[in-house]
């Protein structure tokens, strides 16, 4: 089992769909790293010798991906919060942040719709 960036690729799949396992390496760029190896994207990550492991191991770690990424882009969020940019405030409020219309959709920023209490009556107070 190869182990790159701390994340286990899954061996039944070919090398340039495996690497996309790793936060932050897209399809295009699982093609530049194998083109920069010299590793056939064709290739079963079963099948990988150790030396292309290391390999594919030391370009990965060349590019921000996995814990660093993750914690950049929440500290950018974070930043954009503390200042009170109009972005900040719709992540705050947990809105669409780029525009997107919240009259109807946005129903997975906006999370699940609230119980709505329409048909129901009040009881008849006693005189």
């Amino acid at each position: 089992m190869a182990r790159i960036a701390g994340v286990n690729i899954p061996v039944g799949k070919r090398v340039e769909v495996g690497l996309t396992y790793v936060f932050g390496i897209g399809h295009s760029m699982a093609r530049k790293i194998l083109a920069q190896t010299k590793i056939d994207p064709n290739t079963l990550v079963k099948d990988l010798t150790e030396n292309e492991i290391v390999q594919l191991r030391e370009a990965v770690e060349q590019r921000e991906v996995e814990g660093d990424l993750r914690r950049e882009r929440s500290q950018d969020v974070k930043r954009l919060m503390e200042i009170g940019s109009y972005r900040g405030l719709r992540h705050r409020r947990g809105l669409p942040v780029r525009g997107q219309r919240t009259k109807t959709n946005a129903r997975g920023r906006k999370g699940p719709r609230r119980m709505s209490v329409s048909g129901k009556r009040k009881a008849p107070t006693p005189r």
